[in-house]
């Protein structure tokens, strides 16, 4: 089988060109948008897949899974008071394509558009998404392999293939991801579901977290109503037979060490705050402040990209020129490589006032 090919993330351009008729073409359509017809009139969450350059909308009992192949875009709306507030975001899967994930960028951007230009837009990549994007999906986030092609259909338990997923993460940053079905996917310091349809097993290395315990539980209990089997909880080092053999053979287990840190390290310790700007004629990026910063050096007039390390953030003052406001998410992308940061960094843009 051809392996799949996985998304430069430094590749995707998040940003379109700006003027003020691009405004108007984007708000024009994204008001003949069907998707965006119930958008943002009652509190809560909605989820829409990128098929071939369309969205379409996900069936509420699978919110929260994913496939690495697909891109998607997910809508959370609040009240507050008499009005709402929103937050978009655009997912990448490691394996989603250049077109997909550049139609969910573009559609988020006519999301925006069409809520008035208000929403925080974050754009989440797969393996690395925010804690605010998982703390939406109970029993929790999960990511399936496949995509738009070999998508979620009804399946057999009888019929079943096994899919082993990986749950690992900190706090409210708990994720499932799938994961090759094999033992040497396992490691002593995250925990595991076998899903073998009718049987499931949640298999706890022996320095896995409190946490990623507890996710695992109600995901593993999800799984089993959902399929109308039972599930098992083992520990690391007493398995049934069974368990092996779905994963080809007993053998040893990699330490907590090799399984990787359970969330993303900062990647610098010193915060920075970077001003972009067009008024020498051209956008320029310069550095306002490094170190110690604060909200009195921000300027409405201009847009300002800040990274405390784990996160890079936009922020568009409700002055800024129209170049400045749609080019600060590609700035905001061009700055992580030039810094030497990830490029699967998250990435938040933020308008004043919201």
């Amino acid at each position: 089988m051809r392996k799949q090919r996985t998304l430069d993330i430094s590749a995707t351009n998040i940003a379109n060109l700006g003027s003020d008729l691009d405004h108007k073409i984007k708000a024009a359509s994204a008001n003949k948008e069907p998707a965006w017809e119930n958008a943002g009139k009652e509190p809560g969450l909605l989820v829409w897949r990128i098929e071939k350059f369309h969205v379409k909308p996900t069936e509420k009992k699978t919110y929260g899974q994913f496939f690495s192949g697909d891109s998607y875009i997910v809508l959370h709306t609040i009240k507050q008071g008499n009005s709402f507030s929103y937050d978009i975001h655009f997912w990448l899967g490691d394996h989603t394509s250049q077109d997909e994930a550049g139609t969910a960028a573009y559609k988020t951007v006519e999301l925006d558009e069409k809520l008035g230009g208000i929403p925080v837009q974050y754009r989440e990549v797969h393996g690395h998404e925010s804690e605010r994007f998982t703390s939406y999906f109970s029993p929790g986030l999960r990511v399936l392999d496949g995509g738009i092609e070999t998508g979620f259909h009804h399946v057999n338990p009888h019929e079943y293939k096994a899919r082993l997923f990986q749950v690992k993460g900190k706090g409210s940053h708990i994720a499932a991801h799938q994961v090759s079905l094999a033992r040497d996917s396992l490691n002593s310091g995250d925990v595991f579901i076998l899903d073998d349809g009718k049987e499931l097993y949640q298999w706890n290395g022996k320095v896995s977290s409190h946490g990623e315990k507890s996710q695992a539980a109600v995901l593993t209990q999800h799984l089993a109503d959902e399929h109308g089997g039972h599930h098992t909880v083992i520990e690391e080092g007493d398995e049934p037979t069974r368990f092996w053999e779905l994963l080809g053979g007993k053998g040893p287990i990699k330490s907590a060490k090799e399984g990787g840190e359970d969330s993303a390290a900062k990647h610098t310790t010193t915060k920075k705050l970077l001003q972009l700007s067009d008024l020498s004629g051209s956008l320029k990026v310069s550095e306002v402040a490094s170190g110690k910063i604060s909200k009195s050096l921000l300027n409405e007039k201009e847009v300002f990209i800040t990274d405390d390390g784990s996160q890079v953030y936009v922020w568009i003052g409700k002055g800024a020129s129209v170049a400045e406001k749609s080019k600060g998410l590609q700035y905001a992308e061009k700055y992580l490589i030039q810094a030497g940061h990830p490029a699967h960094l998250p990435i938040a843009r933020i308008v004043q006032g919201h």
